[in-house]
């Protein structure tokens, strides 16, 4: 619904808007929904710098700007749940509220980040499709569609080895939890206790640093938790949609 409330979908690194593939026919016509393939992936230009979450967060302003989206609910993946906490306090006024699903409070020495990023470096121009297959995999716990991974797979040897770990390394620098008490607006975590990324304790920093955040834990669920349980994952979504429109409006 073009009228409806702006939802904006950040995927993870080497996905692209094909993340959200399962998720998007449980979501209602009363949400106009942007799924965003963000720069250095799937179809998107790949320039040669700029691969920071600032970047990646300005990018998302000047789309909304472009298309006179005044305000959105954020919703972010993996890198793009640290995307969605730099663009809640870098663009505080275009934010109605932000979901960090997967979120990361710092990637410092997470030992499953260090080991991809040694991986990335050793990389060559292209990422391989079984090394691409293998880090898919690596995100979840329960079965997806077959036919889903292969178009995961495609889309994360789209993107240069160069990007690849570009992005690493920016993300690995990023920390923004000094900054998360300006989140004034809603904000809902969830989180997979079967994710071999994300720790509890980067939950519970998350929950410790953004004002009146909360947690939705779902078990048995790993990294990818949108894509295992992508029914649930849409309620939530909803729930909190819902919910935060309607208190912006009292």
């Amino acid at each position: 619904d073009p009228g409806g409330i702006p939802v904006i979908l950040l995927h993870g690194i080497g996905d692209s808007w094909h993340s959200f593939d399962l998720l998007l026919p449980y979501l209602p016509k009363n949400i106009h929904l942007y799924a965003i393939t963000q720069r250095g992936h799937g179809g998107s230009g790949r320039p040669h710098y700029g691969y920071a979450p600032e970047n990646f967060a300005r990018d998302i302003a000047v789309f909304m700007n472009n298309l006179d989206i005044r305000q959105a609910v954020i919703v972010g993946h993996s890198m793009g749940a640290t995307v969605a906490q730099c663009f809640a306090i870098n663009y505080p006024e275009l934010t109605m509220g932000v979901v960090l699903a997967g979120s990361f409070a710092r990637l410092q020495s997470n030992p499953a980040v260090a080991e991809f990023e040694k991986a990335l470096e050793e990389m060559g121009p292209v990422m391989d499709k079984d090394f691409a297959r293998a880090f898919q995999q690596s995100t979840l716990v329960r079965p997806v569609p077959a036919v889903f991974i292969d178009t995961m797979v495609s889309e994360s040897t789209k993107m240069p080895g160069r990007v690849w770990r570009a992005i690493a390394k920016e993300l690995v620098r990023a920390d923004y939890t000094s900054e998360l008490e300006a989140i004034t607006v809603p904000a809902l975590l969830i989180w997979g206790d079967k994710d071999g990324f994300c720790t509890r304790s980067d939950q519970d920093a998350l929950l410790n640093s953004i004002p009146g955040s909360k947690l939705i834990v779902y078990k048995g669920t790993g990294h990818a938790l949108h894509w295992e349980e992508p029914k649930r994952f849409a309620d939530d979504l909803v729930k909190f949609v819902m919910e935060t429109t309607k208190e912006k409006n009292q």
